[in-house]
């Protein structure tokens, strides 16, 4: 099982496929549910289960999703061995905000079900369905094109997608492997206009931004 903290993302579960075994909560009125057992609890009790240091509201235990499995969607996210759980709740969010359902991920790629990884989706775990697999053996099966960053590659501004990709983004101090950089079909780059051209490279989750940004654009 795991935790889901504050009622803004437990609200967020009433709507999804996640099962809830019981809420902890200061205020259980707030919710106002009656199909999940709620247990009213103190303040103090309630920083005693929660991960954060000034816990919000309520506490939610959580069943885990089974393993189901996946098919191609026309767009989705490939992740290759991210580590920081804010970039991985931040790219959930941005998929989820963009349209996109699915996100693959190495099998060394953060866990989804971590707190701080839940925390920073803001509830958009419940939209995106997360997958861990072995990449190599996926990128070289799959039927859309696999699309990787690089420095020297085609200018994000001027980029025409194809119809159905895989936006792969790797680690946050390495990039990508190199066994997986070999599966490439296309490379992209977002180019720098400061005049010093000194900044070695975007946070992940920041470039994941731009280049969504950009390849969304009418």
């Amino acid at each position: 099982m795991f935790l889901v903290e504050g009622n803004k993302i437990i609200c967020e579960l009433f709507n999804s496929n996640f099962k809830i075994k019981e809420i902890f909560s200061t205020d259980p009125q707030k919710l106002d549910r009656t199909d999940v057992p709620i247990t009213h609890v103190s303040e103090n009790e309630l920083k005693k289960i929660s991960f954060l240091k000034n816990p919000k509201d309520s506490v939610a235990l959580c069943y885990l999703k089974t393993e189901e499995k996946f098919e191609d969607q026309n767009v989705q996210l490939v992740l290759d061995g991210i580590q920081d759980p804010g970039n991985l709740g931040t790219i959930i969010r941005l998929a989820d905000w963009f349209g996109i359902e699915q996100i693959i991920c190495s099998e060394d790629t953060v866990d989804v079900y971590n707190p701080k990884v839940i925390m920073s989706t803001m509830g958009s775990f419940t939209r995106v369905n997360v997958v861990y697999t072995d990449l190599v053996e996926y990128l070289s099966e799959t039927k859309n094109v696999n699309i990787g960053t690089d420095m020297e590659g085609e200018n994000i501004y001027t980029f025409q997608k194809p119809e159905k990709f895989n936006l792969i983004l790797g680690n946050e101090g390495n990039g990508m492997r190199p066994e997986t950089e070999k599966l490439l079909q296309k490379s992209i780059s977002i180019p720098r206009f400061g005049k010093s051209q000194s900044t070695e490279s975007l946070n992940v989750s920041m470039a994941a931004g731009i280049i969504l940004g950009q390849l969304f654009r009418v």
